[in-house]
């Protein structure tokens, strides 16, 4: 059966699962300046422990003493900050590409093997979209490929019907018709990672040579987490790239 348009995704979905909560300790209290977030004021508390400064000598607010970090290369005190991420509408190909970036992020995806995806909805790649005979050609390829694993589940489960564990039995049917689904299947993934990390990441995934999908998504991503946290991401900045996409640049490279 054709695929229905709410089965095509043409955008991710960022949504924020958790942010740090800070209890700063009585007995080595910040002079603080200024407004802050918790995971910034953390990023601070960490960096002013290792000088014992504490008393704030210089009189800078959160953020002008993050601009400093960052100024100067001193990012592990980013790494106390930790954003988790729930990521919707991407592709299973995006996701190949995201789960390279280890250091300092953690990954729990949605697991092919277990969930029923006979009605899977499809990423449709940036670089077909608006272009009319390209669409048409991609829905038609996505489609068979849907028909094909919903007719091999049904297949499989015919031919594993000896195992009494229905639960086990779709298991082993849908791990195996998977196969055939294409790489456009959208996915959800929920993605841990500090403010370092973060910051690395979308250097790399928000510039002009990332491939479109993750480039749209890092852009997605930087969004929001200038909304969490401005200080540790505002040296981002988001512009129209000669491709007449968004991209991102930065001032202060792999702090």
């Amino acid at each position: 059966m054709p695929l229905s348009d709410a089965a095509i995704l043409r955008e991710p979905r960022v949504t924020v699962l958790a942010r740090p909560q800070f209890a700063e300790p009585a007995h080595l209290p910040v002079q603080w300046m200024g407004e802050a977030t918790d995971g910034e004021r953390l990023a601070e508390f960490a960096g002013r422990l290792c000088y014992m400064s504490q008393r704030n000598p210089a009189g800078r607010s959160t953020r002008e003493y993050l601009e400093n970090i960052k100024k100067q290369g001193h990012g592990s005190v980013l790494e106390h900050a930790n954003y988790s991420l729930l990521l919707e509408g991407v592709s299973r190909s995006l996701t190949h590409e995201l789960v390279r970036h280890r250091a300092g992020f953690a990954y729990s995806q949605l697991s092919q093997r277990y969930v029923d995806e006979s009605d899977a909805q499809f990423v449709m790649p940036p670089a077909i979209i608006g272009d009319a005979p390209l669409e048409e050609a991609w829905r038609a390829q996505v489609t068979s490929a849907l028909d094909s694993y919903v007719a091999l589940v049904e297949q499989l489960m015919t031919r594993y019907a000896w195992v009494d564990d229905k639960v086990h039995r779709r298991k082993m049917a849908r791990e195996a018709a998977r196969g055939v689904l294409p790489n456009s299947t959208e996915t959800k993934i929920v993605v841990t990672g500090n403010a370092r990390a973060w910051r690395t990441m979308l250097e790399l995934r928000s510039s002009e040579g990332a491939e479109l999908e993750i480039r749209r998504l890092a852009v997605a991503v930087l969004r929001v987490l200038q909304q969490e946290a401005a200080a540790f991401f505002s040296d981002f900045e988001i512009y129209d790239a000669s491709d007449r996409r968004e991209a991102a640049r930065l001032q202060y490279h792999k702090v």
